[in-house]
């Protein structure tokens, strides 16, 4: 049976691979220094400036397109657990029918019986397949859509703000141990994304 529980988008499964976004070249340009004292200081600032990070699990529990395209998997997924569900349930009738009722055949019947609620269990098996699988493909697509809103909206982002790489933290992530707050950007992001999402909705 359909599971009926969306992945919350794989616990942003993509993991917000943003590791891109590179600052304009001007930016590298400026960043030459007469000095090594002064190169080191220059490089010290440039890298807490241009290296920052969104919180995924922030993000999406914040993040409105996210709700509405997780309310509307779980929708379908309710939907079509009902279709599953009332097949099932008269298939199961029917079989108590016959099981009822298979002693007064002939063994013409029976087997013409047998054969008709086999068939139906058959497509009922598919059906479910089928199921399962257009649910996985929508909730695959919907993923995708979900990553590419956020990637092209931290390019952006970045670009304008002149961040080198934008990165992923959460708890569950075991790759970033320690993040320091002052880097993290996830509420402008939320902030802009939610902007550009009611615009959309309009």
């Amino acid at each position: 049976m359909m599971n009926k529980r969306f992945s919350p988008l794989a616990k942003i499964a993509f993991g917000l691979i943003l590791t891109t976004a590179m600052a304009s070249c001007n930016n590298a340009g400026n960043q030459k220094a007469t000095t090594k004292a002064g190169n080191d200081s220059t490089a010290a600032t440039s890298t807490s400036g241009q290296i920052v990070y969104v919180n995924s699990d922030s993000l999406l529990a914040n993040y409105e397109y996210f709700k509405d395209m997780q309310a509307k998997l779980q929708e379908k997924a309710k939907k079509t657990q009902g279709e599953l569900q009332a097949k099932g349930n008269a298939f199961q009738r029917e079989v108590a029918e016959y099981q009822k009722g298979a002693a007064t055949m002939s063994a013409e019947q029976r087997q013409s019986t047998e054969e008709r609620l086999a068939r139906k269990q058959e497509e009922l098996g598919k059906f479910n397949q089928n199921a399962n699988q257009s649910f996985a493909n929508d909730e695959a697509q919907e993923q995708e859509k979900l990553y590419n809103k956020v990637a092209d909206y931290l390019k952006s982002h970045a670009k304008d703000k002149g961040y080198k790489f934008v990165l992923t933290y959460s708890k569950g992530n075991p790759g970033v141990l320690f993040a320091d707050e002052s880097l993290e950007i996830t509420k402008e992001v939320v902030d802009g994304l939610n902007t550009e999402y009611k615009k959309e909705k309009k």
